[in-house]
C-alpha cells in the first residue's frame, strides 16, 4: 500500500532494523540502558539543552512537559490548532488539573501576541495561574519564524512565563530554514521532538529541557506508565535516524512541492503549491466527495485521510513514482465520476 495519511506510517529501514537487533540494552528505570543514555545524550546536544528524556510518545512527552511546568490549577496558553490541546485526549486537563488558554491561530500558524498578551491571567484568587506558552513548529506544515519566536520569548520573560515547543517535527522546521535545530529550541525552556515521523523510527519521543527539568519529568514519565526496561532496541532506532534521517527530510518537502504543483492541475481541486513549506499537502473541492475518493484510491492500494480539507503527507516511503500514482488515481477517480 501506498500510504500519503501521516510521516506516522513510516518503516524502519533494514539498516535500521539491525541497529535495533544489535543495540546494547540495560534497564532504563535504573537508568542503565547505554543506547538509551546514547540517545538522550546526543539530543541534548543537538538541541542545545542540558538533558533529555526517552519517552514512549510525543504524547506523552508533550503531557510530562506541561505537568511539570504547570501545578494543578495552573494554565498553558498555546493555539486553537494545537496538537496537546486538540488531539492529545485532554491530558493535561484529565491527568494533571492544568487547564488549556487557547488562541487562534494565524494564517501563518503564530499567534497574535496582543491577543496572547490579554489572556495572561493577572495575579486574583478568582482565576488561575498562566504558567507556560505552548508553541507548534511546525503546525500544519508551516514553519514559525525566529522573529515571531523571539518576540513570544520576549512576552515570556516579561510575565515570568515558561516556554514549551511541542517540535513534533521541529527537525523538518530546521532542515526547511537551512539550519541546526538548537536555532529553534534556543527561544524555549522544553521541547519535546517525535522520532517516530519523519525521521523514521518506529516509536519514540525526546523531551528535552535543563537537567531540573527533567528530573522532575521523569518522576511523571514514571507516574504515567512511561518508565521503560530494556529500551535500547528502540533508542537505537533514535539513534539511527538523529544520525542518518534527518537531511533527507528535504526529500519529503520537495516532493510535497512536486505533489501540490501536480495537484494544482486538476482543476476540480483548489491546492496552493506556493503555501507547501514541508512535507504536507492540503487540497479543497467542492466538486470531490473525498471519502469516495478515499474508498476508490483503497482498492487501488493507496491510503488517505479523509476529511472536509484533504492532508497529503510525504515521508521517506513515498517517491515521485508513488505520487504519481497517487495523482493518477485521482485523475482515474475524477474521470469515472
Amino acid at each position: 500500500m501506498l500510504d500519503f495519511r501521516s510521516d506516522t506510517v513510516t518503516q524502519p529501514s533494514n539498516a535500521m532494523r539491525q541497529a535495533m537487533l544489535s543495540a546494547p540494552v540495560g534497564d532504563d528505570v535504573y537508568e542503565d540502558d547505554p543506547s538509551v543514555n546514547k540517545l538522550q545524550e546526543m539530543a541534548a546536544e543537538m538541541s542545545g539543552f542540558d538533558a533529555a528524556l526517552f519517552t514512549p510518545s510525543g504524547t506523552q512527552a508533550n503531557l510530562i512537559a506541561l505537568m511539570s511546568h504547570c501545578e494543578r490549577g495552573d494554565e498553558y496558553i498555546c493555539g486553537q490548532q494545537a496538537h496537546n490541546y486538540i488531539y492529545e485526549g485532554g491530558g493535561a486537563a484529565v491527568l494533571g488539573s492544568v487547564q488549556a488558554q487557547p488562541i487562534e491561530n494565524l494564517a501563518d500558524g503564530s499567534l497574535d501576541l496582543t491577543k496572547v498578551r490579554a489572556s495572561i491571567k493577572s495575579d486574583d484568587i478568582h482565576f488561575v495561574k498562566t504558567k507556560l506558552i505552548s508553541l507548534e513548529n511546525t503546525i500544519n506544515g508551516k514553519v514559525l519564524s525566529h522573529d515571531f519566536m523571539a518576540q513570544t520569548q520576549a512576552l515570556a520573560f516579561e510575565y515570568n512565563l515558561r516556554m514549551h515547543l511541542d517540535g513534533a517535527r521541529a527537525f523538518n522546521a530546521a532542515v526547511k530554514l537551512g539550519e541546526p535545530i538548537s536555532n529553534i529550541t534556543q527561544y524555549f525552556d522544553s521541547a519535546s521532538i517525535c522520532l517516530s515521523k519523519g525521521l523514521g523510527a518506529p516509536v519514540g519521543s525526546l523531551l528535552l529541557g535543563d537537567s531540573k527539568f527533567i528530573n522532575k519529568a521523569k518522576r511523571w514519565r514514571k507516574t504515567c506508565g512511561g518508565g521503560m526496561r530494556q529500551a535500547g532496541m528502540l533508542a537505537a532506532a533514535g539513534i539511527f535516524a538523529l544520525e542518518h534521517n534527518v537531511e533527507r527530510l528535504a526529500d519529503d518537502h520537495l516532493n510535497a512541492r512536486y505533489l501540490a504543483d501536480a495537484l494544482e492541475n486538476i482543476s476540480e481541486l483548489d491546492v496552493n503549491p506556493a503555501l507547501v513549506q514541508t512535507n504536507m499537502v492540503f487540497v479543497k473541492s467542492k466538486q470531490v466527495d473525498f471519502l469516495a475518493l478515499a474508498e476508490y484510491l483503497k482498492s487501488q492500494g493507496i491510503l488517505i485521510s479523509p476529511g472536509k480539507v484533504l492532508r497529503l503527507v510525504t515521508h521517506l516511503n513515498v517517491d515521485k513514482t508513488s505520487i504519481d500514482t497517487l495523482v493518477a488515481g485521482i485523475k482515474d477517480f475524477i474521470k469515472e465520476k
